[in-house]
């Protein structure tokens, strides 16, 4: 973490933020490209590595804008949860680090399609499809407990769900052959490089393991009736459940407390003025 701490203090004023709101407008064009014209995404914008080669550089950059799915319903829907997936996830690392996170999706498929091209004689058009699943493995590492609505209906988990994901792209892995194989591991190589290096080891650090132990025992210790975290907006306490987490607002002004549900989504607070709270 500290390599990446250096970096963003470094270069994070370059950093694209809200990115997820470009990404949109390139889906829009790419849905718009799909009802008009199918085939013009293949001849001039997919990432093709001998065009590219023979001087259409744009490819790099243009590919991104087909959606994964073929149908425009389909389309719409998950152009909607990954940009709430993305948005959430540039407010808790930051613009610097999704941007990075984002774009080396980016660098790996174009990674892949030369790989593709000169290892193996081939010409991969790689969709957008595991670009997607790299942000959606992101948020369920970092939100395992979050709940979504399987088919607006079945509540599951993101860790749950994020496995099943998982063990399809590992079943298509096996089950592909080398060129396959190729494409999905450096199409996700995102993935495995970010949280290798930002991985926080100090839970497996025994220092660390006793210190909770510690506040753990001490948190025990209440006066009868009282509690340790309440949400600001909701009013909810670790009494309520116990897989609620709690946290504080770096943005808000005061010491404010939320429950998971409302970190992210409350107004934030200025001047010590609580009505903004709602």
């Amino acid at each position: 973490m500290s390599f990446f701490n250096k970096m963003e203090r470094k270069y994070g004023r370059y950093a694209i933020h809200n990115l997820m709101n470009y990404i949109v407008i390139l889906y829009a064009v790419g849905m718009l490209i799909q009802q008009l014209n199918p085939h013009f995404y293949e001849q001039y914008l997919a990432l093709d590595a001998p065009a590219i080669l023979r001087g259409q550089v744009w490819r790099i950059v243009t590919f991104m804008i087909i959606p994964p799915y073929g149908d425009l319903l389909s389309n719409l829907l998950m152009t909607y949860l990954y940009y709430s997936l993305g948005t959430t996830l540039e407010r808790v690392w930051g613009a610097f680090r999704f941007n990075v996170y984002f774009f080396m999706g980016v660098i790996g498929h174009v990674l892949a399609a030369f790989v593709g091209y000169f290892v193996f004689g081939q010409i991969w058009l790689l969709s957008t499809k595991y670009l997607n699943l790299s942000l959606f493995f992101a948020f369920a590492t970092t939100f395992p407990d979050l709940q979504f609505l399987l088919y607006f209906i079945v509540p599951i988990k993101a860790k749950w769900l994020g496995a099943i994901y998982g063990v399809s792209i590992v079943w298509g892995f096996i089950g592909g052959n080398t060129a396959v194989r190729c494409a999905i591991a450096m199409s996700l190589l995102n993935y495995i490089i970010f949280f290798l290096m930002t991985r926080n080891y100090n839970k497996v650090n025994p220092r660390e393991i006793k210190r909770k132990q510690e506040f753990k025992t001490q948190a025990k210790i209440l006066p009868q009736g009282k509690t340790r975290h309440k949400c600001a907006v909701c009013g909810r306490t670790e009494k309520d459940g116990d897989n609620l987490e709690f946290r504080y607002c770096s943005k808000c002004e005061g010491n404010y407390e939320y429950c998971q549900d409302h970190l992210y989504t409350h107004q934030h607070v200025t001047g010590q003025n609580p009505d903004q709270l709602n």
